[in-house]
């Protein structure tokens, strides 16, 4: 019993003991709390793709586009007239003939040009070239080249040129029938003649007629900024291919103002193609003065909707003379296709071919009628 009591008495002694460093040392060993789970706190991992998208650029429709375009500088032979006083017969008594005639002086203009042969063919605005007495045309290689007038259109505005130059860059072209307003284009010429240049902007507008600019007018109107330089440049798309020729602007003070004006590349093409092969562009006729529709001669006519050209006047003896066409009448239909305004008409006359039998469906004293006519060729106006 003094045994069992001896041993109880140490193993009381040494957990005291244990329990007495314990509460010193270690003392939250000895508290008790309910266990709290961990809170981790988990993050999304930020995803970042394989490869970064590449910064919006155009720079490869340039690089395809801008070698095709070329700078063209003219000049012209400018004779000053001589004061009246130089006819007077006293005046002349006194100095003869020793003041001579006035020197000529050349001016010079500067415009731009799209190559499109590799044979050295260049579109461009008739009214850079116009009356030039030396055409030169600076590559965007750097070379310089003197050129010749194949065939001018004024009726258009275009005209071709030739430098003696093959396998050159030529521009690829585009569909402007496609085009669609709010697409983004870039013009590219030599403004102002500081060198090549780039601007962007959009289509603004499609089909631009009746402006007073050309006698055919379909013009795409532009944002981009196009200035005095810019004349007979390339309007591309953002594949480098061709959508029109740049020839004009709205403009106040001669600069841009955010409306630009160019020939498209349809009628590019056509016009193109009929001054390389014949020297000049042969169109139809149908021997018409024309007029829009308005609502309120639409409404007389009892028409749905002012669409068609009214006939004004007839021209004897020419085609429509000879098909029957009467003034007052309304044209509706060419050829099955519907004739929205009198420049479409004008323009889908055009680009008929003299000798070519035509349907004209028109609307005579309130009854439509179809006729048959056959188309004439455009005469040359006096003053082109």
């Amino acid at each position: 019993m003094k045994k069992l009591w001896l041993i109880f008495a140490q193993t009381t002694t040494v957990g005291l003991a244990v329990w007495f460093l314990v509460s010193v040392l270690k003392p939250e060993m000895l508290t008790h709390s309910p266990s709290v789970p961990a809170v981790v706190t988990m993050r999304e991992k930020a995803v970042v793709p394989a490869s970064a998208p590449a910064t919006l650029s155009y720079s490869p429709a340039v690089k395809r586009a801008m070698p095709a375009v070329v700078n063209i500088y003219t000049a012209k032979e400018v004779k000053t007239p001589r004061p009246l006083i130089y006819n007077d017969p006293i005046f002349r008594r006194f100095f003869g003939d020793r003041l001579g005639e006035e020197p000529a002086q050349k001016a010079s203009s500067l415009g731009s040009g799209v190559i499109v042969s590799d044979k050295g063919y260049i579109v461009t605005n008739n009214h850079v070239v116009e009356s030039a007495d030396e055409i030169e045309v600076a590559l965007a290689d750097g070379r310089t080249i003197e050129a010749k007038i194949i065939g001018t259109d004024p009726d258009t505005d275009l005209a071709v040129i030739q430098i003696p130059i093959e396998k050159l860059p030529v521009i690829s072209f585009g569909d402007a029938e496609k085009a669609q307003i709010g697409d983004v284009v870039l013009a590219i010429g030599n403004p102002f003649g500081v060198g090549q240049t780039v601007t962007m902007g959009i289509i603004s507008a499609l089909g631009r007629s009746e402006l007073g600019i050309n006698t055919f007018e379909n013009f795409i109107q532009t944002d981009a900024a196009v200035n005095p330089g810019n004349s007979g440049g390339a309007l591309i798309d953002t594949n480098g291919s061709l959508l029109g020729i740049n020839t004009a602007i709205y403009s106040k003070s001669g600069g841009s103002l955010g409306i630009g004006f160019a020939i498209p590349v349809a009628t590019v093409r056509q016009v193109m193609d009929a001054i390389i092969k014949n020297g000049s562009v042969t169109r139809g006729w149908l021997g018409v003065e024309v007029q829009d529709i308005t609502p309120e001669l639409a409404a007389s006519f009892k028409l749905k909707e002012a669409r068609g050209a009214l006939i004004a006047g007839v021209v004897r003896d020419g085609p429509a003379d000879q098909a029957g066409i009467k003034p007052g009448d309304v044209l509706l239909a060419l050829n099955g296709k519907e004739i929205t305004t009198s420049s479409a008409m004008l323009n889908q006359i055009a680009a008929s071919n003299p000798g070519e039998g035509v349907e004209i469906r028109v609307l005579h004293r309130g009854k439509q009628t179809t006729l048959q006519a056959k188309m004439g060729k455009r005469p040359k106006l006096n003053n082109r």
